[in-house]
């Protein structure tokens, strides 16, 4: 029999978190555990405000589950298949069950989520991510990104190109640019993308609002640099028109509703020859260990969700040098945790 239990808690952060359309200082995060026997299986739910799901949803849907219904947590497929019914929407939630499933699952068999799926474990280097500031202030943040071979630069303001020059100033780095849909006028932004070309930028994520097809499309056979799509790009049935406005797409956990529909989506790109990268959002180590069993079919790693927060209850997913490094331990790869310890932590306030 199969046993749910969670706690909510606030994942708060190092400084406050800017992109083109919010700021923020912390994030909501519904824990999750599911016992089976003797073995424990954990996930999470990051729910940033602008996608819609709060301690309120993410409630609701976990009371709404019954496990009575299973026997044990294998075969994953109608047990996903019954949690996705429940309701429409509520992809965070419904991927903190995955993960703790797919945790689960590999506890019980002895193997790691990355086994259980055929794939091999690599060293990812993940990107470090410096959100929106002043330029200045921005610039600052490099030298504590020293170890990280890459930079993920938030735009979509009114000073990118001074944004980028102070960077410039600080570091030769590869830039990975993420405007999170904060540029409007098509045009400028193909010119801005000429001159990112030359700084030796790799992509551009999510360039334009994710509803602007008809500019997506003109952006896409413009552009000097590929574009990847993330905002646009949500769950599997996304990956079927997604070469029209896309060179790639950034599969995260959290929209995908985990890690059973975040392979496929990795594969179906694949398939269709489109750029891939796995991304998070702000998480404890729970997802971002996650996040990590898929990230050998991943061309761009972008998972230091963890890194940037001053509270993570599962310590941090080993991170050296800028690389995460996959192991074979069993599951997900989290080891030494302690549920109780971790309710101390369970508001903002805490």
């Amino acid at each position: 029999m199969l046993k749910l239990t969670y706690k909510p808690y606030f994942l708060k952060m190092q400084y406050p978190f800017r992109i083109a359309d919010n700021v923020r200082t912390g994030t909501p995060i519904m824990l999750v555990k599911i016992s089976y026997q003797r073995y424990d299986g954990f996930g999470e739910a990051a729910m940033p405000p602008r996608y819609g799901e709060d301690m309120q949803t993410a409630t609701a849907f976990l009371n709404k589950i019954n496990f009575d219904l299973f026997e044990k947590p294998f075969p994953l497929a109608p047990i996903l298949d019954y949690i996705d019914a429940i309701a429409p929407g509520n992809p965070a939630i419904k991927a903190a069950i995955d993960i703790a499933l797919h945790d689960l699952w590999g506890k019980v068999t002895g193997k790691a989520v990355h086994e259980l799926y055929g794939l091999t474990p690599n060293v990812l280097h993940t990107a470090k991510t410096i959100s929106i500031e002043r330029p200045e202030i921005m610039a600052s943040r490099v030298a504590e990104a020293e170890d990280f071979r890459y930079l993920k630069i938030k735009l979509g303001t009114d000073h990118d190109l001074k944004i980028i020059e102070a960077i410039r100033g600080a570091t030769d780095k590869p830039l990975y640019i993420d405007a999170n849909q904060g540029w409007t006028d098509t045009e400028k932004a193909a010119r801005f993308i000429d001159w990112l070309a030359k700084q030796n930028c790799i992509f551009i994520e999510q360039p334009l609002p994710k509803h602007d097809h008809k500019g997506m499309q003109w952006l896409k056979n413009r552009s000097a640099l590929p574009i990847i799509g993330d905002e646009g790009i949500q769950r599997l049935a996304d990956i079927n028109n997604a070469s029209l406005f896309y060179h790639g797409i950034n599969v995260k956990l959290m929209k995908s509703t985990g890690i059973k529909e975040g392979f496929d989506m990795l594969v179906a790109a694949k398939e269709k020859g489109l750029r891939t990268m796995i991304g998070c959002m702000s998480e404890t180590s729970c997802a971002i260990a996650a996040g990590a069993q898929l990230g050998s079919l991943a061309e761009f790693i972008d998972l230091d969700g963890n890194l940037g927060v001053t509270n993570d209850p599962y310590g941090a997913f080993p991170c050296r040098n800028g690389a995460i490094h996959v192991d074979n331990t069993p599951g997900i790869g989290l080891k030494n945790v302690d549920w109780n310890a971790i309710e101390s932590f369970s508001t903002e306030n805490n």
